[in-house]
């Protein structure tokens, strides 16, 4: 017991030291992108370390694994460097007999995870989606995407250009005070921040208003102005509204996401008995006796067909996410164990002590990892894979690869030894051949 003890012992320092490593080099873009805020932005430092501080679990759900993999190897390759994975053999005693303190902390590390992906992680990224909304307003032109239709309350606008001093061909429908949007357009426009950040003013030059007359809806009334200006008022106060709206598939908590592939997958099932009546009602739809009507059922019919075919393949899309989602944090979260049966057998047959060596190598297999996990969602998104197939794939060829390492180390392979590497290379020039014993037993 006390040697189990000593095994996950030697795991504790070398698994901080890569967690703060691996950490602090995942994080290197979020402070680049910090620093870019409080440079163009000019944000108070309270909201610049709510930004870093939301940012750390993404980054933390990432680099655990990775830090595990890292003190695995980092520790049983010290242990074997220094001769004492040759003291527990001698006394007859089986290494991996020795495991269980060792994986009973990676299922409980594993068991954190899971709730750390399914109910902490999704509550900080909606938070810092949120937080990072309210961040644009700090410079309201860079809200404004060039071509595209861009949602600000009770206005969408569109513009042509903006090189974030001037919107060209500004187009905006103003929802704001009639039941009939009015049509603005204008050559070009500007965006002042107001009170704070809590206000918008929008500025608009040499343009046309357009709005359709409430008491007499047939009728357009149109008019033409030098300069226009909207002023978009509580936009703070309404930015709040955030924080219990719309959230994607990563801010669901475990609730929230089997909730909604629950509604969703039972719409859908709907949705396709719909789309097949509509097209039984379709093919009898031409056999009727008078053509005129036929032709008229038809179109509304063809017409009910578009919107229910759309809807489904809204729909599938939909669940494809939400189900890679749900076991991507699961399989990420096992992936921990994985890496642990991975570890010890690299860290055998590949005899290093040093943190780069092991980082190097774990750096590898996690990206092989990653990538191959990434590449899984992808594929399964546009529907090519099962989503729980590509999800768990990954951890399923890892798992059969810690088979064949630690198949290999009982049989007492070397996969790469790193001290005969060192002696080589400073007895290169001597043309030194014999490698001593102390070096490779």
């Amino acid at each position: 017991m006390i040697l189990k003890r000593y095994i996950l012992k030697e795991h504790i320092a070398p698994f901080l030291i890569s967690l703060l490593v691996v950490t602090f080099v995942l994080l290197t873009d979020r402070i680049i992108d910090l620093l870019n805020m409080i440079i163009e932005k000019k944000l108070p430092v309270g909201i610049v370390m709510e930004v870093f501080a939301l940012s750390m679990p993404y980054m933390l759900a990432l680099s655990i694994p990775m830090a595990v993999l890292v003190a695995t190897i980092l520790a049983f390759g010290r242990m074997s460097v220094d001769r004492e994975v040759i003291a527990i053999k001698s006394s007859g005693v089986n290494i991996y007999s020795m495991l269980g303190p060792l994986l009973l902390a990676g299922l409980m590390l594993t068991a954190t995870m899971v709730y750390f992906n399914h109910w902490f992680l999704p509550d900080t990224n909606h938070k810092l989606k949120n937080i990072m909304l309210k961040i644009a307003y700090y410079k309201p032109m860079t809200i404004i995407k060039e071509k595209e239709y861009n949602n600000l309350l009770d206005y969408t606008i569109w513009c042509a250009s903006n090189d974030e001093e001037v919107l060209g061909d500004v187009l905006i429908y103003d929802r704001s005070s009639s039941r009939f949007p009015r049509t603005i357009f204008a050559e070009t426009g500007r965006m002042i921040q107001m009170n704070s950040g809590n206000a918008l003013q929008i500025i608009l030059e040499n343009g046309e208003m357009q709005q359709r007359n409430e008491t007499e809806p047939g009728k357009y009334q149109s008019s033409s102005f030098d300069q226009y200006i909207i002023n978009v008022r509580d936009l703070g106060n309404r930015t709040d509204i955030f924080e219990t709206g719309y959230r994607s598939d990563r801010e669901m908590t475990y609730g929230q996401l089997t909730e909604s592939l629950r509604n969703q997958s039972k719409e859908l099932k709907d949705k396709r008995v719909e789309l097949a009546d509509l097209q039984g009602r379709i093919q009898a739809g031409s056999l009727q006796a008078d053509p005129i009507a036929a032709q008229t059922e038809q179109r509304r019919l063809y017409s009910m067909q578009q919107l229910a075919e759309s809807r489904v393949n809204e729909l599938e899309s939909s669940v494809r996410a939400l189900k890679v989602e749900y076991h991507k944090k699961f399989a990420l979260s096992f992936a921990i164990i994985i890496f642990i049966m991975i570890g010890v057998p690299l860290g055998l047959m590949t005899r290093t002590s040093g943190i780069g060596m092991a980082f190097s190598v774990s750096s590898i297999i996690f990206l092989i990892y990653y990538v191959a996990l990434n590449g899984g969602e992808q594929l399964a998104d546009k529907g090519i894979v099962n989503p729980f197939l590509s999800m768990w794939l990954s951890n399923i060829v890892f798992f059969i690869l810690a088979l064949f390492l630690i198949y290999g180390s009982i049989k007492e392979k070397r996969m790469f030894d790193t001290q005969v590497l060192i002696w080589k290379l400073k007895n290169l020039r001597r043309k030194k051949k014999e490698i001593p014993s102390e070096v490779a037993y």
